[in-house]
């Protein structure tokens, strides 16, 4: 008696191939080229018999198994110095690629079904029905409030705003950002030089009123010496280096 054997259908060779990996367990980076080829072939001519349509991108995948099949049955040349490429290098690419769209497939199917379960209905609400609001009775509304209601409701809330107040940060003072320009700063190293032909830097950074000055005098001298408007030395290591103005006025 003929056992007849239901063939499951693959997208292309790639799908079969990654089937074929999961069903022996095998580590994608490390395909057993030789059983794969084998039950891949197996496959094809399973499909041929039951007059099943092989498709040529199969067929083409068969014989790139086979390539691959045959080059590492061949013995590895002695005389070559540089490490020889896996001949299942570019399938195993192949593969990864194939099973990052499946999953990826997977996941927008996924989602495509969760938004199918969600629905969305128009408003139907009468616009006089939207914009009815309930007439209120102030009368009523304040009718039992007296002074001493009204006295305890502010203490409350005066009471919440004071709850609010962070008694260290609301101590701090304003805190001013200092706006110091390179372009000013350079103005005034400019105008400096013109009644000043050789000076200390130390002392022009002492001169500065803050931290942020100091840098943007350091940042406008080095302009400066880019430009040839100055000249700087420093006879030794660690001495005082001297500023050289070459401005005239």
């Amino acid at each position: 008696m003929d056992m007849t054997i239901k063939l499951q259908v693959f997208e292309g060779p790639l799908d079969l191939l990654l089937h074929l990996l999961e069903k022996n367990k095998v580590n994608i980076y490390d395909i057993p080229i030789v059983e794969i080829t084998n039950q891949y072939m197996e496959y094809i001519a399973e499909m041929k018999r039951q007059d099943l349509n092989v498709v040529s991108e199969f067929l083409v995948m068969a014989a790139t198994l086979i390539d691959i099949k045959s080059r590492m049955l061949l013995p590895a040349p002695e005389t070559e110095e540089e490490e020889e490429e896996d001949p299942r290098a570019e399938l195993v690419q192949q593969l990864l690629e194939y099973k990052m769209y499946k999953c990826m497939a997977y996941e927008l199917r996924d989602r495509q079904i969760d938004a199918e379960r969600v629905l969305f209905k128009e408003p139907t609400i009468p616009p006089e029905v939207a914009e009815y609001e309930e007439p209120v009775d102030v009368s009523e509304l304040v009718s039992d409030v007296t002074l001493a209601k009204l006295n305890e409701i502010f203490k409350s809330i005066m009471r919440k705003q004071a709850d609010k107040i962070d008694p260290i940060r609301s101590k701090f003072g304003k805190i001013e950002k200092e706006e110091v320009s390179l372009a000013d700063k350079m103005a005034y190293l400019e105008n400096f030089c013109l009644t000043h032909s050789q000076f200390s830097f130390r002392s022009l950074l002492e001169a500065q009123a803050s931290k942020m000055e100091v840098i943007v005098t350091f940042l406008a001298i080095l302009e400066l010496m880019k430009t040839g408007k100055i000249f700087i030395s420093q006879e030794h290591t660690f001495d005082d280096i001297k500023i050289q103005s070459k401005i005239v006025a």
